[in-house]
């Protein structure tokens, strides 16, 4: 059971988790509730959403190991969970399983929540998920912007799922405000996304390159890739300079407090640790620094709740 749970990545499930009830209840449901409607995903319905996409993650996270079982055998041998604890056989099915549930629970929301189209971008995702696993992830950028985009899409699916409430009601629950919201979060999330996918690829050079892989850093070198993840990480920078200025005008002092101590402190400490690292230790030191910063960004929505 350990084993499987490390297959699944169950702290990036979690994360996922949190991420889409959080958004719904911190910036969809009080929108709702001053317009005094409810919105689609209201009640059981968010938590089925976020059962889905946790369903097509785990899927989309077997799948990627099954695939890269020579490369991680060099790069994290000690890690290693399909042939060593569960069979090839079984982690085909419980990706097949997963995925399956995912899309089919998608399908089920749109009926039962008035929902448009969750159960095709569920299928879509893992489509990409596979596509990823198979192909994108040995691709120079093409895979990073492709899990950079599905990350930002936690988010995004939330408001996706209240879309045609958005639409019918407009300016009667603020539907303005909620858009500016979503993209904040979804482009913070893709940002820093397309930074940590990078920051793996540099961490994970020695097994790749080996088996022909043709990842960013292969091809143009660590140097090349360490300037591109830092162009993206001096962008979001300058964006989380920007926030408590923002803020300040509403008196949220607590709010930027927290952005300046938990998110834009360690992110320009991520910034000059950068271009000290040069091995795989300190590379995974640094993409576990950035999942914590993701973290610290979304759990930010709190302050939304709390300033109602």
């Amino acid at each position: 059971m350990r084993a499987f749970l490390r297959l699944i990545r169950w702290p990036n499930l979690i994360f996922i988790f949190l991420t889409q009830l959080l958004f719904e209840y911190c910036i969809i449901l009080p929108a709702f509730n001053q317009a005094h409607t409810v919105p689609n995903l209201g009640g059981v319905y968010i938590f089925l959403l976020a059962l889905s996409s946790m369903l097509v993650a785990a899927g989309g996270n077997i799948i990627n190991d099954y695939f890269d079982v020579n490369i991680d055998q060099i790069n994290k041998p000690e890690k290693i969970i399909i042939g060593k604890y569960i069979h090839r056989h079984w982690a085909i099915l419980f990706h097949t399983l997963f995925s399956g549930f995912g899309i089919a629970l998608g399908f089920w929301i749109d009926y039962k929540a008035h929902t448009y189209l969750l159960g095709f971008t569920n299928f879509l995702c893992v489509t990409l998920l596979f596509i990823y696993s198979m192909v994108l992830k040995r691709k120079p950028l093409s895979g990073n912007v492709v899990i950079a985009l599905l990350t930002a899409w936690t988010v995004l699916v939330v408001t996706f799922g209240e879309s045609s409430q958005l639409i019918k009601l407009g300016n009667a629950i603020n539907a303005s405000k909620i858009t500016r919201l979503t993209l904040l979060y979804a482009g913070f999330a893709f940002i820093i996304s397309l930074v940590r996918e990078m920051v793996k690829d540099m961490e994970d050079i020695g097994g790749d390159s080996r088996y022909n892989c043709r990842t960013f850093p292969i091809l143009f070198g660590l140097n090349a890739a360490k300037i591109y993840s830092a162009t993206w990480l001096i962008i979001l920078i300058v964006l989380l300079c920007i926030m408590p200025f923002y803020v300040l005008q509403y008196g949220w002092w607590v709010s930027a407090l927290y952005c300046i101590l938990f998110i834009l402190a360690p992110s320009i400490k991520i910034l000059n640790r950068l271009f000290k690292a040069s091995t795989s230790k300190q590379f995974h030191a640094l993409s576990s620094a950035i999942k914590w910063v993701m973290f610290s960004g979304i759990l930010s929505m709190i302050f939304l709740l709390l300033k109602k």
